[in-house]
């Protein structure tokens, strides 16, 4: 079952991946091009998955049961 520590080892392990992106990145003309565009992908893919996953976790809006019987509730 998932728990608060998701969230923090996800972005343990973006952060992690930021920073062998901008040790291993290729050397050249296109250096902070390929930089840029693999730490902004981890980010927003981090922030997508963070945001759907808390939505989740703590939902705005409980559902309601439509099954139960008129007068019935448990």
């Amino acid at each position: 079952m998932a728990n608060g520590w998701s969230v923090i080892i996800g972005l343990i392990f973006v952060v992690l991946a930021s920073a062998l992106a901008w040790f291993f990145s290729p050397k050249g003309e296109n250096q902070t091009i390929w930089r840029s565009s693999l730490i902004l992908s981890f980010a927003s893919c981090y922030i997508m998955w963070a945001i759907t996953f808390l939505a989740q976790w703590h939902p705005l809006i409980a559902p309601k049961r439509n099954d139960i019987r008129p007068g019935y509730e448990p």
